[in-house]
């Protein structure tokens, strides 16, 4: 925010920029400084002339006095103010010395030497000061440029980001189109046998079967693109995980069996509760274990289990397939990306975001005996959702 904006009364108004401001009140704080060091100096000197010649300790107090004046103009304003102190000292104490050079020279002169060495103090100080200054505008121009730059590559990575989404939006619609192409193909082909309805009885129903299996796939296919474009927002409740694991292992367990698949779930005793929505959780969890029993062989096992540690939970699943390739590995979290031939490719885009949601992540590794092993990590000490 540069400037704040006051209104008195309908019409009126008044704009004051900070910058100014504080601009002014700097300026007027160096006037009221250079004003105090004056009257300092002029007060030495009206004193001086008052006290009589007698109070020697006096005068000598009055005379060491004038080092501080000097020193503050130096500090404050550079060589510039212990110059112009300088002379304003030596013009207010001129009458003085001249007076006293007529009844005791030696001290007049003592004076005169003393007066010089606060001003050499003083410029140096001054010197000092404008070299401190000097730099402190450096470091502040610096540190403008800095800014500018940090700016400036911030505004490059959001225009970055901005058009990697525009690509990838691109790349999402192209593969989108293309997977519903080929089920309106298929529904077009097999309309056009029933418009005809010339074929034998046999066609039609199959034809009737194609139009039906079709459309569940391009709903199927639709309602995915849908959740990984704007998923439900998660309602937080305290879940143990080990119960999450436990319930998938329940609902996998007849597709298990038909695939001659065995499910381990390694439920563990101390495991930490964590704040998610269980009903997602639970969707994630039935997609990997679903995939892990499609990668394994008959005859192979899939292993469930969590893993806590001081600041996370991990839910993995391990499956004994033959791994995931080099070029399949970097492509595996990408929408419409598939290697099935009835996929969808969004089951684990939509997955990733869900565990995004929930503040953690999604990742996978190959394992050195064969398998891989898909983990979600999920932070503990989240709080939950009002009302849950």
């Amino acid at each position: 925010m540069h400037g704040a904006m006051w209104r008195n009364g309908p019409g009126e108004s008044y704009s004051f920029n900070m910058a100014q401001i504080q601009t002014t009140y700097v300026q007027r704080s160096r006037g009221w400084a250079a004003s105090g060091i004056a009257a300092f100096v002029l007060a030495l000197g009206i004193a001086s002339a008052f006290v009589p010649g007698s109070e020697v300790s006096i005068h000598n107090v009055l005379h060491h006095l004038n080092f501080l004046p000097l020193m503050m103009a130096g500090i404050l304003f550079g060589v510039r103010g212990a110059a112009a102190t300088a002379v304003l000292s030596a013009v207010v104490d001129a009458p003085l010395i001249a007076h006293q050079w007529k009844i005791w020279p030696l001290d007049a002169k003592d004076q005169i030497v003393e007066l010089g060495i606060f001003a050499m103090a003083g410029l140096i100080a001054g010197y000092l000061s404008d070299q401190e200054s000097a730099q402190r505008a450096i470091l502040e121009e610096t540190r403008n440029k800095l800014e500018a730059v940090y700016q400036e590559l911030s505004d490059n990575v959001a225009r970055m980001k901005q058009a990697e989404r525009l690509s990838a939006i691109g790349r999402l619609s192209a593969n989108l189109a293309h997977e519903i192409r080929n089920p309106l193909a298929s529904i077009s082909g097999a309309a056009g046998i029933l418009t005809r309805g010339a074929a034998p009885q046999e066609y039609l129903e199959d034809s009737l079967e194609i139009i039906q299996k079709e459309s569940q796939r391009l709903n199927k296919l639709l309602t995915g693109f849908l959740n990984f474009a704007k998923p439900r927002e998660p309602r937080l409740q305290r879940t143990d995980p080990d119960a999450l694991l436990d319930s998938v292992a329940s609902l996998i367990s007849h597709v298990a069996r038909e695939n001659q698949i065995c499910v381990l779930c390694e439920a563990r005793e101390d495991s930490a509760e964590i704040a998610c929505d269980p009903e997602q959780i639970r969707q994630v969890l039935l997609n990997l274990v679903l995939n892990a029993i499609e990668a394994s062989a008959p005859g192979g096992s899939v292993r469930l289990r969590s893993v806590c540690e001081a600041d996370r939970v991990l839910l993995q699943v391990q499956d004994s397939g033959a791994g995931i390739s080099e070029d399949v590995a970097g492509k595996i979290f990408e929408p419409l990306f598939t290697t099935k031939a009835k996929g969808t490719g969004l089951g684990l885009a939509i997955s990733s975001a869900i565990i995004t949601q929930h503040g953690g992540s999604l990742s996978f590794r190959n394992n050195v005996r064969g398998g891989t092993t898909f983990s979600i990590e999920l932070p503990v000490g989240r709080e939950v959702s009002s009302g849950s």
